[in-house]
């Protein structure tokens, strides 16, 4: 289930992010390590997330993505390995919420681009999708994901 979509306005973000390429199917085997390595340094850093975790996506090649895992942080961090500080850029974002699993979040992404015909912006090309609840201890039909679609 997805919600209506929305415009806001975003601030600046600050970012610690890993920057890297998978299929998508290797997603689970890819996000969970990075996260970990980035909650590991944040801890070594005496310092936590300013907010949950998310992934950028910068192109829909579902056999090669070019994604960005990370977490906002409340100000720029020194990078350290494969560990980058970067921002989510300010300006307009279309966004709407859904909830349930992962692989059916297509819907989301369809009302969205719905959505943004109909309000007459157009998409940058980089999506974001910030995990709001843990699916270690949430039932996958409870997962709630906001996607944010970035607007020229």
């Amino acid at each position: 289930m997805s919600s209506k979509g929305q415009v806001v306005e975003q601030a600046a973000q600050p970012i610690l992010a890993i920057r890297t390429r998978a299929a998508v199917g290797d997603l689970p085997n890819v996000l969970g390590p990075a996260y970990q390595s980035l909650v590991e340094y944040l801890t070594e850093m005496g310092t936590y997330p300013a907010g949950p975790p998310f992934v950028a996506y910068y192109n829909m090649d579902m056999a090669d993505l070019d994604i960005a895992i990370g977490f906002p942080v409340a100000k720029e961090l020194p990078g350290k390995d494969n560990m980058k500080p970067g921002e989510i850029p300010a300006g307009k974002y279309a966004t709407c919420m859904h909830i349930g699993p992962y692989n059916k979040i297509e819907n989301a992404y369809n009302s969205l681009t719905e959505f943004i015909k109909e309000q007459d912006f157009t998409p940058s090309g980089v999506a974001y999708e910030f995990y709001l609840n843990d699916p270690r201890t949430i039932p996958e039909e409870e997962l709630q994901t906001k996607v944010m679609l970035a607007l020229v």
